[in-house]
């Protein structure tokens, strides 16, 4: 798997961010999922070779949205690309790497933790466009 291949996406690209958008936008258990959540979270992931990069997911009234750009959320989560990069590829855990510190969090704890189900759904998400995905 090369970035070349026109199936392959690069990480944070535009395109790395359309191919999330739209496996949550067909996802049935997402879906489900977001009946039961209200929740909105943004990413800035700093020092990536398309610069700093901004994108959010809005979980309301049942609809999912994953977008580029920042948008008034409820939960901020900051790192740097190379931190990015370890959590997405498996090589970082990403709890250690929120509690020494790699990780920057601001927001409503309660929020991520009352939409557990909505994020265990996105995780899957996001292993299907890892397969597809060069972090190079």
């Amino acid at each position: 798997m090369t970035a070349t291949d026109p199936l392959v996406v690069q990480y944070l690209s535009d395109e790395w961010i359309s191919a999330v958008a739209q496996e949550i936008a067909t996802d049935a258990t997402i879906k489900v999922a977001a009946v039961e959540h209200s929740v909105s979270v943004s990413q800035l992931v700093t020092d990536t070779p398309f610069g700093d990069v901004n994108y959010h997911l809005v979980c309301r009234d049942g609809a999912v949205h994953f977008k580029k750009g920042a948008a008034p959320s409820d939960v901020v989560f900051t790192q740097t690309y190379a931190t990015a990069v370890g959590v997405a590829t498996g090589n970082i855990n990403a709890a250690d790497a929120f509690i020494n510190g790699h990780v920057r969090f601001q927001g409503d704890h309660q929020r991520l933790i009352d939409a557990q189900p909505l994020f265990g759904a996105l995780d899957a998400v996001f292993a299907r466009v890892r397969l597809r995905t060069a972090f190079s």
